[in-house]
């Protein structure tokens, strides 16, 4: 991860990060203090998150972060 730059985070990362935990668990999803803090610090600074955990799929559905899995190969689509 050493070609990425690191983002420093701020008390208002973690206060968007406690209302992320909020608005998840008032959908009935659950989520540990990491995950929303990743979520947070993408949201705040308009950032995707590539991921292959299926929980920031979940939280999509909450938060408006914009996601990105790997790509599949060809032969995985049958092509």
């Amino acid at each position: 991860l050493r070609a990425f730059t690191d983002e420093r985070l701020s008390v208002e990362d973690y206060e968007e990060a406690a209302r992320c935990h909020n608005t998840c668990r008032s959908a009935g999803l659950a989520g540990n203090a990491i995950d929303f803090l990743i979520c947070a610090s993408a949201l705040r600074r308009d950032l995707s998150v590539f991921t292959t955990d299926r929980d920031f799929q979940n939280y999509a559905r909450t938060l408006s972060i914009t996601l990105h899995g790997r790509r599949r190969r060809t032969s995985e689509l049958g092509i």
